[in-house]
């Protein structure tokens, strides 16, 4: 029996968590760019996230192969750093404040009800893969506290009443 080689090792059509399908052909091209490169793991991660939303475990296996490293060594790095997600994340980020500012004002309040209207805790996603939803511990938006940011976008004042509302705009 042969061996096959390196470039073959990940296989195709392998589902994950999510029920979705891994396709290693983009991949395959981000390894290529970094073949015989020194300190490539981080930008191979961030290339391999961009190009996924997220590091499958597939991809994690892939890399490690390739770097001829152990994967623990990779998933020890993507989890060392905040900017590496190992699942699936929402199309929608919704990042709740809970600074000092925000949870004087309501902020424990304001995440619970996101939470309860995404059907999701924090640091989840939602099975449609629509929204993640994450606690943050300052958006810098104090004045405007309670807030919250859906994306890039920051809502301030926020009472239970408005997140509804807000989180519509997004469907």
């Amino acid at each position: 029996m042969s061996a096959m080689p390196e470039k073959n090792t990940m296989p195709t059509g392998e589902a994950h968590e999510n029920g979705t399908v891994f396709d290693p052909t983009s991949l395959e091209g981000i390894l290529e760019k970094y073949r015989g490169a020194k300190g490539a793991l981080i930008p191979i991660l961030q290339q391999t996230q961009a190009s996924y939303g997220y590091l499958p475990r597939p991809a994690v296996g892939r890399i490690a192969k390739f770097l001829k490293v152990p994967e623990s060594k990779i998933y020890g790095v993507a989890t060392f750093y905040a900017q590496f997600h190992l699942h699936p994340r929402g199309r929608n980020i919704v990042r709740v404040c809970l600074g000092t500012a925000c949870h004087v004002r309501g902020g424990e309040g304001i995440l619970d009800a996101v939470s309860d209207e995404l059907k999701v805790k924090p640091g989840e996603t939602t099975p449609d893969l629509r929204y993640t939803l994450e606690r943050v511990a300052c958006l810098g938006a104090c004045g405007l506290s309670p807030a919250m940011m859906v994306n890039d976008t920051t809502y301030g004042r926020l009472t239970k009443k408005k997140i509804a509302e807000i989180l519509k705009k997004y469907e």
